[in-house]
C-alpha cells in the first residue's frame, strides 16, 4: 500500500511534521539541507536496508522515493513614489511574479518612514520614483547599505550625478553605489509610461537572474 508523508525543513534547521523518523528522516534532511543549498528540486531514492545502493542502514526493508524541492519566496519589488510610472510598472511586476510595495514619498521631506518597517533582502529590489530630489536623496540613504541588489533611481543624468556625488562625499563606497541604476531602465528606446515601465521591469529581471550583457549604467 503506498503511503505519503510530508516534512518541512526551515533554513534555521527547524522541522516541520515527519516521515518515520530514524536514519531514513536523518538521510532525507540531510539531503534537503543540500538542496537547500543548491536550489534545485529533484527526486531522491532511499533503501530500508543496511547495505547496498541508497541504503540507509534500516533493516525495515523496501524502497523510499522522496520529492524535495526549496521553497522560494517571490521577489520583491519596493516602488517609492509611484505616479504615472509606477502603475503600469506595478501592474507588469505583479504579472511576472514580483510582491509589490508602494510606498508613498511626500516631496521635500527628508525620510521614507515606511521603508523603516520593510525588511529588505538580497531577494528585493527597489525603485524611486519620487518627484523631487531631497526625497530620492533621503530614501537612497535609507536603503543603498542594505542587501538589495538594485536601486533603480528615475531622473536627469544631472539630478543623480549630484545625488550620487553627495553620497560619495559623505562615506559611500563605490562598490555600494554600484547598486544604484541610473538612467533607469533598459534602452528599448520607449518613452511611453508604460514602455518606460517595461524598461525598467526587464532590468530589474536582468539583475535577479545575474545577466552580465546588459549595460550597468551607474553614474558616478
Amino acid at each position: 500500500m503506498e503511503r505519503r508523508a510530508q516534512i518541512v525543513l526551515h533554513s534555521d534547521s527547524t522541522v516541520v511534521g515527519t516521515v518515520g523518523g530514524g536514519k531514513l528522516q536523518v538521510a532525507i534532511l540531510k539531503d534537503a539541507e543540500n538542496i537547500l543549498l543548491e536550489g534545485k528540486s529533484g527526486i531522491n531514492h532511499y533503501a530500508l536496508s543496511e547495505k547496498g545502493t541508497d541504503a540507509v542502514g534500516s533493516l525495515y526493508g523496501g524502497k523510499i522515493h522522496v520529492f524535495i524541492q526549496p521553497y522560494h519566496p517571490p521577489p520583491r519589488l519596493i516602488i517609492v513614489g509611484g505616479g504615472h510610472i509606477g502603475a503600469p510598472l506595478k501592474v507588469m511586476a505583479e504579472a511576472a511574479g514580483f510582491k509589490v510595495v508602494v510606498v508613498d514619498a511626500d516631496p521635500g521631506k527628508s525620510e521614507g518612514s515606511e521603508l523603516k518597517t520593510i525588511l529588505i533582502d538580497e531577494n528585493t529590489f527597489i525603485v524611486l520614483l519620487t518627484t523631487d530630489h531631497v526625497s530620492d536623496e533621503a530614501v537612497l540613504r535609507q536603503v543603498v547599505n542594505s542587501s538589495t541588489r538594485y536601486i533603480g533611481m528615475i531622473g536627469s543624468r544631472a539630478k543623480c550625478q549630484t545625488i550620487l556625488d553627495h553620497l560619495q562625499k559623505e562615506g559611500f563606497t563605490q562598490d555600494v553605489l554600484l547598486k544604484v541604476y541610473t538612467p533607469i531602465g533598459l534602452n528599448l528606446g520607449g518613452s511611453t509610461p508604460q514602455e518606460i515601465a517595461v524598461a525598467i521591469l526587464a532590468e530589474i529581471i536582468a539583475v535577479r537572474y545575474g545577466v552580465r550583457n546588459i549595460e550597468h549604467r551607474t553614474n558616478g
